[in-house]
């Protein structure tokens, strides 16, 4: 499905990502948004809805590495649109959550933690010896509910805490706005079997480093 029709559910994905990890608020920018991430290994990000002329010009005028961008768009259509120099690094999924998310038990063995700071709340999954064995945050705006950085350890898989994980989260929302959050393979698969739907792929282009 495009979000050409619904280019204020990226913006308010994006808003709610940078309450999650305490990064700037999203500026327009030339049909798009920009964050000014200023982290080691990307300076900045510039998320579209979909393509046109900002992001070509972008592509143009950007020669750098550590400066990313992202578009809801299959992987073809974002490399289209940009000189050989960049490089895909990415290809995920922009994703909605069904309503309502379904509740589930925490397996045997295993604590719970939840704890909230403003507008951000974070859940970790413990062992019993006290090992992190799944986490994520979520994050609430008054536009989106955003989950992130939602990650169970290997040898803690296939035993139903990603499922426990995001229920937790999901009782931090107090407001009826939609719940978002973009999703790798293998996230994928967990929220489809939680009523997830896919709103668009959602893939990243970059400049590697000179060797």
């Amino acid at each position: 499905m495009s979000l050409s029709f619904e280019p204020g559910l990226v913006r308010a994905w994006l808003a709610g990502r940078s309450v999650a990890r305490g990064l700037p608020t999203p500026v327009a920018d030339r049909g798009g948004w920009r964050v000014d991430t200023g982290l080691p290994e990307e300076v900045a990000r510039w998320v579209f809805a979909e393509p046109g002329e900002g992001l070509e010009e972008l592509g143009r005028s950007l020669t750098l590495p550590f400066h990313l961008l992202k578009l809801c768009a299959p992987a073809e259509v974002l490399m289209r649109h940009l000189p050989p120099r960049w490089q895909l690094q990415s290809e995920s999924w922009f994703m909605r959550a069904a309503e309502p998310m379904p509740e589930a038990a925490l397996a045997p063995g295993y604590g719970l933690e939840r704890q909230t700071d403003g507008a951000v709340t974070q859940v970790r999954i413990l062992t019993a010896s006290g090992d992190l064995a799944a986490s994520g945050y979520a994050a609430q705006t008054s536009d989106a509910f955003v989950y992130d950085r939602i990650a169970t350890a290997a040898d803690h898989r296939r035993r139903g805490l990603g499922r426990a994980l995001m229920a937790a989260l999901c009782r931090a929302r107090t407001r009826p706005v939609p719940q978002l959050l973009t999703a790798t393979a293998d996230g994928h698969a967990l929220y489809t079997t939680l009523g997830w739907s896919v709103v668009s792929p959602y893939v990243t282009a970059g400049i590697s480093p000179a060797p």
